[in-house]
């Protein structure tokens, strides 16, 4: 290759680069290990985790019991190696599983159509008011402030870029979306209102009240739901337009933040703006059932003015994992599962009512709700560190109106009561 190039050294090579900035000395690496050396290293690394521990952080991010069929099937080298399908219909295993992904997730929904191609909630919200944008022609969106602060961030980059204005709505007391506030925010301009529901504050919305409101004005409603589980008790959200939706608690790890799945679902007459990838069911010209990628609307498989996203994968292996929950679940099983999570919150705003102020305490609510605790959000959850417990998330980097004291709690069907029981205590 250097010679090929006109060089004769490495040396030459990097002539160009002055010799203060080259590496002239031997990497400062250990010496090699063997593989039992290693391994004992790494226990040692193990060892200084932080392990014992009780959270009760949500925000988004939700730790629920992940079934352990899961990562033995997603294992298996005809899942775990596929990653996208280049050459689909050859991959008949990987699109039943995100045909089947793509079934229960509208069952769930009540949309007519979804498919497994955001990133996670957060892009998919933001994927969402761009395909608002193209359905009606109009270019601006109202979103409510009660979506998680981190989308609202996402969407903003999205939004910037693509010379969509975004407007912000307050919410009421109740912790609702402001009704008043919105109506004076929707013009002849705006092509969506954004909700989430259950909303950062664990309070569910009236989605058919803003959906009436959102429609009477010519804009689509879009309803973002960041907490999959809920939909176990919580009705759908069918008055919408769109869904998006973060799948994570569908038996994803937390994982430090990712890989997720995300998913947009929507009316059947927004098809052919939809973002990402939809897989269809067929029979051959022997008569018998197959799966083929339908619709695929990136700048990758079609021309490129007239691609609806950049979305670059169809998050297939965790969609998979997903689709292998809802199946071991079932409709009775979410169902409990839903109203499991809700049980445990109850008890747990119960036992702290006396440590602090509910807030928000006029509306129903799923497994997260919002305290005001006296002594602080961040001196609280110092004192509960020490004994081995993460408290909420404190709220006044987003929210300061709520002041120092407001507190993001949750609990799920993982949450013991003798852990809610000992974080009230800690209090």
């Amino acid at each position: 290759m250097l010679a090929e190039i006109g060089v004769a050294s490495i040396d030459d090579l990097f002539a160009t680069i002055p010799a203060e900035y080259q590496f002239k000395t031997d990497l400062d690496v250990p010496r090699q290990h063997g593989e039992s050396e290693i391994i004992d290293r790494f226990r040692a690394y193990a060892a200084n985790n932080a392990n014992g521990y009780t959270s009760f952080l949500g925000a988004g991010v939700y730790k629920h019991y992940k079934p352990v069929i899961i990562d033995s099937l997603v294992q298996r080298g005809e899942f775990l190696t596929s990653y996208t399908p280049y050459q689909p219909e050859i991959s008949q295993g990987t699109l039943q599983a995100m045909f089947e992904f793509q079934t229960m997730i509208c069952e769930l929904t009540g949309m007519e159509i979804a498919n497994a191609s955001m990133y996670d909630g957060s892009t998919g919200a933001a994927e969402a008011i761009m395909m608002a944008v193209r359905v009606t022609g109009r270019n601006a969106a109202v979103i409510a402030r009660t979506v998680h602060p981190e989308y609202r961030e996402v969407i903003q980059t999205y939004a910037t870029h693509q010379e969509i204005p975004l407007s912000e709505v307050s919410y009421a007391s109740n912790g609702r979306v402001n009704m008043a506030a919105l109506d004076a925010a929707i013009t002849d301009d705006t092509a969506c209102v954004l909700i989430q529901s259950p909303n950062f504050f664990g309070t569910i919305e009236d989605v058919a009240a803003i959906a009436e409101l959102a429609h009477s004005k010519g804009a689509l409603l879009v309803v973002s739901i960041a907490e999959a589980i809920s939909l176990g008790i919580v009705a759908p959200p069918k008055e919408a337009d769109i869904v998006s939706l973060e799948a994570q608690s569908f038996g994803v790890s937390l994982s430090y933040g990712g890989p997720y799945c995300g998913v947009i679902a929507c009316k059947e007459k927004f098809l052919r703006q939809m973002p990402g990838r939809l897989i269809g069911e067929t029979k051959d010209v022997n008569g018998k059932r197959g799966f083929v990628l339908t619709l695929s609307t990136r700048e990758q498989h079609i021309r490129r003015e007239k691609a609806t996203s950049n979305i670059c994968t169809n998050q297939a292996l965790v969609a998979l994992m997903t689709t292998i929950f809802l199946t071991v679940y079932g409709k009775e099983g979410m169902k409990e599962l839903g109203e499991h999570n809700l049980a445990k919150a109850s008890y747990l705003a119960s036992v702290m009512e006396s440590k602090g102020k509910i807030l928000f305490d006029g509306a129903p609510r799923f497994h997260e709700f919002v305290i005001d605790l006296p002594q602080g959000a961040e001196a609280a959850n110092a004192g509960l560190l020490e004994k081995k417990i993460i408290g909420g998330l404190p709220l006044s980097q987003w929210y300061p109106e709520l002041g120092p004291g407001a507190s993001l709690w949750c609990a799920t069907e993982v949450t013991t009561r003798v852990a809610m029981d000992a974080a009230a205590a800690g209090l």
